[in-house]
């Protein structure tokens, strides 16, 4: 147990610090998970933007976020998205060369 009066702050810091970082890893393990049993496209945005805040808060290393995040994204990318119809091409002209006659 600390003795002096700054780390006996410290201590307690720590402890609310360690309580905040689980809480934020929870919520990034819990939200991959659900993305794991049904991926959306908008369910890959609420993780990713997990990752980037966990990363900002030294939480996560950005290589670890990295390699979750491009491992969730193959995921969604085996899940046939429809596709988007495409507009008939308009026909285009040929220039009409012109002939000379000698």
């Amino acid at each position: 147990m600390p003795i002096i009066k700054s780390a006996k702050k410290k201590l307690r810091q720590d402890k609310i610090r360690t309580k905040q970082n689980l809480l934020i890893k929870k919520a990034v393990k819990s939200a991959i998970s659900v993305f794991k049993k049904k991926p959306t496209p908008k369910m890959l945005e609420k993780v990713y933007s997990l990752l980037d805040n966990a990363v900002k808060k030294n939480i996560f290393h950005k290589n670890k976020s990295a390699r979750l995040k491009s491992n969730l994204s193959k995921l969604l990318g085996k899940k046939p998205l429809p596709q988007k119809t495409q507009e008939p091409k308009s026909p285009t002209r040929k220039a009409k060369s012109k002939k000379s006659s000698s």
